[in-house]
């Protein structure tokens, strides 16, 4: 392979790669508790299943328009690419902003949750969640440094070892047969306004524990072949997700009734005992930790795309697109990792977590109406791969993603305020930075 141009990014992954990076930033610990939680709103198997198979269809279509989108522009970063070929610099950089924020902040969670897992396997441990979730940090950073190869081949290999863990889990729960399992009726509160209420709350659970779908655009420049395998591997990705979803909820379900499965806080565990007795509880452990590894890679990965697409762009630092020789945009990476260290040691970055997603649900509005725009607006522009069902299946992810906004307002209002002002905020900030790259420019000249 030739060596890269500086501050150019290194075209070394593929389909394996595209493949692992949505199942190892998709799946997570939320499967492991989300059941309980929906099984506590919804008392009816069918409609439990119903809402997972709909959370996957869901990824299906935005599959669609991420890979007609990644395709045309495959360029690092991801959905602020689009959003501003479509509406200018300013949405651009607003896009890219907010999305990078959704996912510099996930690191940090995924740290501290995996020093906690850790602390359940060994109790002597502790008082050292926070060295500990400091020692993945640093670990992480280290790896990606060393260039985007190794950081692939972590991925594949973890993402690998977590779907063979949830297989396993999947398969002893289908052989057991200890319990006698009662026959479970359809309810009729179903079609109350109660029932409805439950299944819309529980839907939103699933497309939480669902996030992370689309991370394969973020990469779209580093692809060796992006206009084959963003398509392939975003398809395959969200089909095999889709399937684990379901299948482990239709195994739970088959070891216990639904009663006794509503609001456990961890269904998993409580699953995995009655199937492995009490070490049931250490195996999940085990499998969260996977999980949750593989998921903390992706997201390593991720932000620092994201930022080196905006420096690049004239909307940070140029500095942001320095590229060592390993391909890894190394000055992003070490101000997303600075961002994380801060998160860990202030340890309390929920109320940003809420705001990230928040963001996130913004985004996603965002590069849908791109989509749509880019149609209308170049019609001519190559697509080596175009959104199935368009524009049905466009407006339908658009509407969705506004039905959402709405009710975020709504149920986090801090959030809605923070958001108003930092959009505020950053228009004149805008400004500033393309004045002072423009000064930049014509000073060099």
């Amino acid at each position: 392979m030739k060596n890269t141009k500086p501050n150019q990014l290194k075209k070394a992954l593929g389909f394996s790669f595209g493949i692992a990076i949505m199942v190892g930033s998709t799946i997570g610990a939320g499967i492991l508790r989300t059941p309980g939680a929906i099984a506590g709103l919804l008392d009816n198997y069918w409609l439990i299943i119903g809402c997972w198979i709909l959370g996957g269809i869901y990824v299906l279509i935005g599959v669609g328009s991420y890979a007609e989108l990644a395709t045309m522009l495959p360029k690092a970063g991801g959905s602020y690419n689009y959003v501003k070929r479509a509406f200018g610099d300013y949405a651009g950089f607003v896009t890219g902003w907010f999305d990078y924020i959704a996912n510099a902040i996930a690191p940090a969670f995924f740290c501290i949750v995996i020093s906690e897992y850790l602390v359940i396997l060994f109790p002597n441990l502790e008082n050292q969640t926070t060295v500990i979730a400091i020692a993945f940090l640093i670990a992480f950073t280290i790896l990606h440094s060393s260039g985007i190869k190794n950081g692939s081949i972590m991925q594949q290999i973890t993402s690998v070892i977590k779907v063979v863990l949830f297989v396993a889990l999947i398969v002893a729960c289908f052989m057991y047969s200890g319990v006698k399992i009662n026959p479970i009726e359809k309810n009729a509160t179903a079609l109350q306004i109660g029932g409805i209420i439950g299944f819309f709350k529980s839907l939103q659970m699933v497309l939480g524990t669902y996030d992370g779908w689309y991370a394969g655009s973020f990469f779209a420049e580093e692809d060796e072949n992006p206009s084959k395998n963003i398509p392939k591997s975003l398809y395959t990705g969200a089909i095999i997700v889709m399937l684990i979803y379901v299948l482990i909820n239709m195994a739970f379900l088959y070891v216990m009734p639904i009663a006794s499965l509503a609001n456990s806080p961890l269904a998993a565990s409580d699953v995995a005992k009655v199937v492995f007795g009490e070490n049931g509880a250490i195996i999940v452990t085990i499998i969260a930790i996977f999980s949750l590894i593989s998921i903390l890679n992706a997201f390593m990965m991720i932000p620092s795309r994201i930022l080196f697409g905006l420096s690049r762009d004239g909307f940070f630092i140029q500095k942001g697109t320095t590229v060592n020789k390993g391909g890894t945009p190394i000055v992003a990476l070490l101000i997303s990792a600075t961002f994380t260290l801060f998160l860990i040691l202030i340890g309390s970055f929920e109320v940003l977590f809420l705001l990230g997603t928040f963001m996130a649900v913004i985004v996603w509005g965002l590069v849908y109406c791109a989509l749509i725009k880019l149609r209308i607006s170049e019609p001519d522009l190559p697509r080596p791969h175009k959104s199935w069902g368009y524009p049905y299946t466009s407006i339908v992810m658009l509407l969705f993603s506004i039905v959402l906004f709405c009710g975020f307002a709504y149920s986090d209002q801090k959030s809605f305020v923070t958001i108003c002002i930092i959009t505020a905020l950053s228009y004149p900030l805008f400004l500033w930075i393309k004045s002072n790259n423009k000064k930049s420019s014509n000073d060099n000249k």
